[in-house]
């Protein structure tokens, strides 16, 4: 419950409202999420399908068959599939024809029917799939079932063109999608024709666990939520199917209080990347960070007889070696609050990324960085 002051009492409305705003804003304090924003169904998800296809229809731009025997092979048992039958012996040259690999997810609760995007990539030399056609390719999922079937022209974005031992190429030309390529033709069996839903949250969180329960409860009443552990709970749906669309679309709604994320630095050492969120603050320290540079080199001279002398001219080289270091100064950084202040900050180092990691993980240590440290 919210106390006012004399003073507040006398603000009316408008005064108690921009009080409460000021609670609100308040660094710690309680937001408000919907259920959806920071949970979902257990099993209603995405779904990977894979084939193995052929395109065609290229301008000699498609695979070597020395160098990708299995375009010729999977050729060979498609005209045998349609009833053609090659001379033994028979060798192929197939310029225009590329192997290829076709990706697609299919969508929770699809149905045979519905249409999904391909992406098509090719698997052995082909130069380019620009302009070519996929022939049909069954998709399967991980149970190795046939869930989809795809087919259709390609666009691909890039384009490329060469001759005379020069060549420029834009974007990528060995792989280009089919929008709606695909027909969806088995559905993923769904969780709704239960009447127990596990639900699970995005994070493990014991306060957050019991706080859904609750917000659930007062809004559909006692023993519509059963937590399991810190991450999953079972929601009772209602025994008649019609009602569970406009159960779940109410439970999505709900409002749950959450805490805000805590402050946190990640930084990529691979890439050299540092990325702070906006809760991350510093105190008062001094930092001083030096350099090492070090120096080998090799200097050639040329002794050079003077002329009429007879004499050779003479090559020698002089190796050197310098080790510098130069004075590191001490420089203080003023506490900063918000991220603004701490860009600004660490911005009077002057220090590079591989520095500038170095003096965080430095800053940590000593109790004035106050965030956590996060390396990926």
């Amino acid at each position: 419950m919210l106390h006012l002051s004399p003073i507040g009492r006398h603000l009316g409305r408008h005064g108690r409202m921009l009080c409460a705003l000021l609670v609100f804003l308040l660094p710690g304090a309680v937001l408000a999420e919907r259920l959806k924003d920071i949970s979902s169904i257990a099993g209603v998800r995405n779904n990977q399908l894979i084939g193995y296809g052929l395109v065609v229809g290229l301008d000699g731009t498609g695979d070597q068959t020395t160098q990708a025997p299995f375009t010729r092979q999977s050729v060979v048992s498609m005209l045998q599939a349609l009833g053609i039958s090659l001379p033994p012996g028979q060798t192929l040259q197939l310029k225009n024809t590329a192997a290829a690999i076709v990706t697609a997810t299919l969508p929770a609760f699809s149905r045979p029917g519905q249409a999904i995007d391909v992406t098509v990539s090719s698997l052995g030399n082909a130069k380019s799939l620009r302009g070519g056609t996929l022939l049909m390719t069954p998709l399967k999922g991980a149970d190795g079932q046939v869930y989809g079937v795809a087919q259709g022209s390609l666009l691909v974005s890039g384009a490329g063109a060469g001759g005379g031992g020069a060549s420029v190429q834009v974007n990528h030309l060995a792989a280009g999608r089919i929008p709606a390529g695909a027909t969806v033709e088995r559905a993923v069996p769904g969780r709704l024709d239960e009447e127990i839903l596990q639900l699970e949250l995005h994070r493990s969180d014991f306060s957050l666990m019991q706080r859904a329960v609750e917000a659930i409860e007062r809004r559909f009443g006692a023993g519509t939520a059963l937590p399991v552990d810190a991450r999953f709970m079972q929601i009772r749906l209602p025994a008649e199917a019609p009602l569970r669309v406009a159960f779940l679309a109410q439970l999505e709604q709900v409002r749950v209080e959450t805490e805000r994320e805590r402050p946190r630095v990640v930084i990529n050492g691979r890439t050299g990347s540092v990325v702070m969120n906006q809760l991350v603050t510093i105190d008062a320290c001094a930092v001083s960070h030096g350099s090492l540079t070090v120096r080998v080199g090799r200097t050639t001279e040329v002794s050079q007889p003077q002329p009429f002398s007879r004499g050779e001219t003479v090559v020698s080289s002089i190796d050197s070696a310098s080790i510098e270091q130069p004075a590191a100064s001490l420089l203080a950084l003023p506490a900063a609050t918000s991220l603004d202040e701490v860009v600004r900050a660490l911005n009077l180092l002057g220090a590079n990324v591989s520095d500038l990691i170095a003096i965080l993980q430095a800053m940590k240590s000593a109790g004035a960085l106050k965030a956590d440290i996060e390396v990926i």
